[in-house]
């Protein structure tokens, strides 16, 4: 059984439209802080706006690193990291490098995601990474969950959203059972609805990332809130 508030505690609200304009931010974060979810999830130059917008609202701000593609070099994605951390985030969705963990470069993967970590631990800074799961195998997943865990991230996360598939239970069974007594578990991509967010929930994710904020919360059961 989920309340409202509980629900709205895991979801972090993306806002990454290339087309948002800093009027949105404004009034995203104000939704945010009224609905008090955990974070608000920004592009990088959005960062610092955000930041200001939700100071003190408990909500924090967060930023997407090698967004979408997650082909960036990692010099590239640890000084995005860097400069994201300095403009007030206190979390960070990662693409991985999904070409080169295709292309079995899993080494390079590993230390991909470390060079964002470095940046981020010392100042407390959470960090996720999308898998971009519509692409691997269920092995795939699997074993990118692993990479991950070995990296130092926090999170392992579905999707950014703009790739060619959502999150799916199958998806979050797998990365539940290969890393979940050790990390969070995100599901993002797809969770449009009161009932998928529980859904996942109740497989074990600790975050949903989720741009209809609002229909999800709205569409609660009345009788308590709860579900």
């Amino acid at each position: 059984m989920f309340t409202k508030q509980q629900v709205a505690k895991t979801l972090d609200h993306a806002v990454l439209k290339p087309f948002a304009t800093d009027a949105d931010i404004v009034k995203n974060a104000q939704m945010c802080a009224e609905r008090g979810v955990a974070t608000m999830c920004v592009r990088p130059t959005d960062v610092a706006l955000t930041a200001k917008q939700l100071a003190g609202s408990g909500v924090d701000p967060s930023m997407v690193v090698g967004f979408p593609h997650g082909s960036n070099r990692p010099e590239v994605k640890a000084l995005e990291a860097k400069l994201a951390i300095e403009d007030g985030a206190r979390e960070l969705d990662m693409v991985m490098n999904i070409g080169k963990f295709l292309s079995g470069d899993y080494d390079f993967v590993q230390k991909d995601i470390e060079a964002v970590v470095a940046q981020a631990k010392p100042h407390g800074v959470l960090v996720k990474v999308i898998l971009e799961t519509c692409y691997l195998s269920p092995e795939q997943v699997a074993k990118a969950c692993k990479i991950a865990e070995a990296a130092g991230a926090d999170f392992v996360k579905t999707s950014t959203g703009f790739g060619d598939g959502p999150a799916t239970p199958e998806v979050i069974d797998i990365m539940i059972k290969t890393v979940g007594q050790t990390m969070g578990v995100k599901a993002s991509g797809g969770v449009r609805t009161w009932e998928t967010a529980v859904g996942y929930l109740n497989q074990g994710c600790k975050r949903l990332g989720v741009a209809s904020t609002e229909a999800v919360l709205d569409g609660a059961p009345s009788a308590g809130g709860e579900y």
